[in-house]
């Protein structure tokens, strides 16, 4: 099988689950989604390859920040957003793991990411603020930072802008103004992608596919 890895705290406990059935016998190869997770995998044995050398996967599981209706959903807190969605548009399926408190009725509550480059930040900066003030009500736009208080750096060499919007009623409309603007890598909004989530809660596990 030839399985996408996803990245955060929830996705690696599934690397790990991966990788004592891969100890046991299970026979796979994976895709991960982050350098993160690429060393993750790699220590519990897992088989590794890329996407140049299997262009497409049967399935990808991974977390989510957020799970709005018909699964639409908000990634990226972890950073790793733009490879996370290259992996699950080559998956045939993807499946999402997370708790209770991730779903919502109306996305927007977690801060939307979205990758940039750094040349031009402040034209694209308000360029953005454009965008988004033309589909629906702007919130703050935040330089996300590290630590050590310099840019946060993504795998892919590009910073992100973290959008508090509070609410996202259209998250179609708002993904097509943002991934119009230049300068703007990719965004945090997954439309269409995930097939099924998998959540747990107080009272056991609950399954929701799309519509």
């Amino acid at each position: 099988m030839r399985l996408g890895l996803g990245t955060g705290s929830t996705a690696k406990h599934f690397v790990e689950l991966v990788g004592e059935r891969v100890r046991s016998g299970l026979d796979i190869v994976a895709v991960p989604t982050s350098d993160t997770t690429f060393a993750d995998a790699k220590r519990c044995g897992i088989t590794l390859t890329t996407l140049d050398e299997v262009p497409e996967l049967d399935l990808t599981v991974d977390g989510a920040d957020e799970i709005g209706p018909d699964l639409c959903l908000i990634k990226g807190g972890g950073g790793a957003l733009l490879r996370e969605k290259i992996v699950a548009a080559a998956s045939t399926r993807m499946i999402v793991i997370a708790d209770q408190s991730k779903t919502v009725e109306v996305l927007g509550r977690f801060p939307l990411p979205i990758e940039v480059v750094s040349f031009g930040l402040a034209a694209t900066l308000r360029a953005l603020e454009r965008a988004i003030g033309s589909v629906q009500r702007l919130g703050p736009l935040t330089l996300r930072r590290s630590k050590d208080g310099h840019a946060f750096v993504t795998d892919g060499g590009h910073w992100i802008l973290d959008a508090a919007l509070a609410r996202i009623d259209d998250p179609a409309s708002l993904a097509h103004a943002i991934s119009g603007v230049p300068g703007v890598v990719e965004h945090g909004l997954f439309i269409g992608l995930a097939h099924k989530a998998i959540v747990s809660g107080p009272d056991g596990v609950t399954i929701i596919e799309r519509s």
